[in-house]
């Protein structure tokens, strides 16, 4: 692997003017959805968090249910729903003395499913491969 290029250091190989119309670049999006966008990968990217989450596309559940089943304190389950609130990730219903917690819509479930199926998926053979030759390589630093 030692002899690869860097990838600064290589070339473009096409130009512009080869590429077909229908591959011209799109609109990009706005600056203000991609910060939105961060803001909302920080707050699933905390493994409790998430955790949480994957509870809640289960169905709705309150915050005493959700600390018992994380075997946490009612603040701290409390502290990490507001950060997912406060990103539009989930909602709160109020069904008598209780307050519900669940997912606010589609996307989130297919974002939390998309993100654990993805955790999930076996690596690529390539990426096996790269495991392996690192793996024989530090034995042979040994």
């Amino acid at each position: 692997m030692a002899d690869l290029p860097e990838l600064d250091a290589v070339e473009p190989s096409c130009t512009a003017e080869e590429h077909s119309p229908e591959r011209a670049p799109k609109p990009f999006v706005n600056d203000v959805a991609l910060e939105r966008a961060s803001r909302l990968f920080r707050a699933i990217g905390d493994p409790a968090r998430l955790r949480i989450l994957s509870r809640l596309a289960q169905g709705e559940m309150c915050v005493t249910e959700l600390a018992a089943a994380e075997g946490e304190s009612l603040s701290t389950i409390s502290q990490r729903l507001r950060v997912l609130r406060s990103e539009n990730i989930i909602v709160r219903r109020r069904r008598g003395k209780h307050i519900n917690y669940g997912l606010a819509d589609q996307h989130v479930m297919d974002l939390v499913f998309n993100a654990l199926a993805h955790a999930t998926e076996r690596p690529a053979v390539s990426e096996r491969r790269g495991e392996s030759e690192s793996d024989k390589e530090e034995e042979n630093l040994s």
